[in-house]
């Protein structure tokens, strides 16, 4: 790896809790944020995706730790911040990237697949923001994960999805409100970016992928560690000290927010 951590970077002595970094997203959220010299802590349902995570972190010179986390359990995530503090010495950075994602048409979504869907997204969110509060007073930094699709006109097959993640940002929103003059910043991010599943779905579905891409004034899907992480790392540093209850696409300029 030529890529070496900058121990002075712009993220030097804060701590970050990632939630399902084991791949995709939050894989390159951990990779991009450890090169700014934050300390890692890589938090999925997989122990061994989490454990490459960090390896690949520490080749590159970071400090990192990995933690088997279930972020649909109260205690797993309770358990998850505890060892966080007592391993790393407290959580500047928070970032909720795990969700389970259930596709479908309205009449074809179960119930346990919607509840599961609420219960690792807005839920989880809800729950570790709240647990971490104490550690981000004075100087924190909350960035949320939530999706464009929820903004479309036709959401068919992903309205249980972009019902949790729209929960996701009027909870950010009003942490920003809440919390802010306790120091703490909160951030949403509406990323699109080259996950393994849009990876698998674009090399199965060449002609579907092609025109999708066409509707991205870039014409490409972002890198997850080089445009989606690095974005994040820049929102948590210092110099984004006054971005506060944001919801910022990174894709492209596909989404129109308004």
């Amino acid at each position: 790896m030529t890529d070496t951590v900058n121990k002075d970077g712009k993220l030097a002595g804060k701590v970050a809790l990632i939630t399902g970094a084991g791949q995709g997203v939050g894989q390159g959220i951990a990779f991009a944020l450890a090169m700014e010299g934050a300390k890692i802590a890589a938090a999925g349902r997989t122990l061994e995706k989490v454990e490459a995570t960090v390896a690949e972190i520490k080749q590159r010179g970071g400090e990192a730790i990995a933690l088997q986390c279930d972020v649909k359990e109260s205690i797993s995530l309770s358990d998850c911040v505890a060892r966080v503090v007592h391993e790393l010495g407290g959580i500047q950075i928070l970032v909720n990237n795990a969700q389970e994602v259930p596709l479908g048409k309205l009449l074809e979504v179960s119930d346990e697949d919607f509840s599961a869907c609420l219960d690792s997204g807005p839920m989880a969110t809800y729950r570790l923001m709240k647990m971490c509060y104490p550690f981000l007073k004075g100087d924190g930094c909350i960035v949320n994960l939530a999706t464009s699709a929820a903004k479309r006109w036709d959401k068919t097959t992903f309205g249980p999805y972009a019902a949790a993640k729209e929960a996701i940002r009027a909870l950010t929103h009003t942490a920003a409100c809440e919390w802010g003059p306790d120091g703490i910043r909160t951030n949403v991010i509406l990323p699109l970016a080259l996950s393994p599943g849009m990876q698998w779905w674009m090399e199965n579905y060449p002609e579907e992928s092609q025109m999708f891409l066409s509707t991205v004034p870039l014409r490409r899907v972002g890198d997850c560690e080089q445009d989606i992480g690095r974005f994040v790392a820049n929102l948590c540093s210092d110099d984004s000290a006054f971005v506060n209850g944001q919801s910022i696409a990174i894709d492209g300029g596909q989404a129109y927010l308004g």
